[in-house]
């Protein structure tokens, strides 16, 4: 009895540690500063659906903002949102304050999705949010680079990286649709 006991203890500690370095962390451990310069806890989305996008204002993909704002339009009142993470890593084209992004992505596409203060999403300087969904290490999924403007990343209900869209692929595709109507 005493030696199952032992054994039971130690195949739970093993598994509890090996998850650990598996990238046990969710989306929900961070709280960074939305374009206002207020915090922003990701841990007040438990249990809905996010689109983690990184967007850019002077870039031929700029036009998805009206796609994610039609997204966030149907889907934003229920258990899914978008943060959009403003980045100026691909030719300089979000180059603006976060006072200019914000003015810019409500006038020309309505957005109201909530949006974050502009970080970097790769090189030496990259976010600890953009760490996390990038590094397997981190989000125990997969190891992922930030290709160019608009790449999204889908995380489920409980804060762990579904997958990674391509920068491409239109907010409104029929996969992402597909993954946003699920009861994953």
């Amino acid at each position: 009895m005493r030696l199952t006991l032992l054994i039971i203890t130690f195949m739970m500690t093993s598994k509890a540690a090996m998850s650990q370095e598996k990238g046990d962390d969710t989306i929900f451990q961070f709280t960074v500063k939305n374009i206002e310069g207020d915090d922003f806890d990701f841990s007040a989305l438990k249990g809905k659906k996010i689109m983690i996008v990184n967007t850019a204002s002077k870039c031929g993909l700029t036009p998805q903002y009206e796609k994610l704002q039609a997204l966030y339009d149907k889907y934003g009142e229920g258990d899914f949102v978008i943060v959009g993470f403003p980045a100026n890593n691909f030719l300089r084209q979000e180059p603006g304050t976060d006072e200019e992004i914000a003015t810019f992505c409500e006038r020309n596409y309505g957005v109201t999705f909530p949006m974050m203060s502009k970080i970097s999403v790769k090189g030496k300087d990259m976010h600890p949010v953009y760490e996390f969904l990038t590094q397997e290490a981190k989000n125990g999924v997969v190891n992922s680079s930030v290709s160019w403007n608009f790449q999204k990343y889908l995380i489920n209900p409980d804060g762990r990286l579904a997958r990674v869209v391509s920068p491409r692929t239109q907010p409104d595709d029929p996969s992402v649709i597909s993954w946003i109507e699920s009861d994953e």
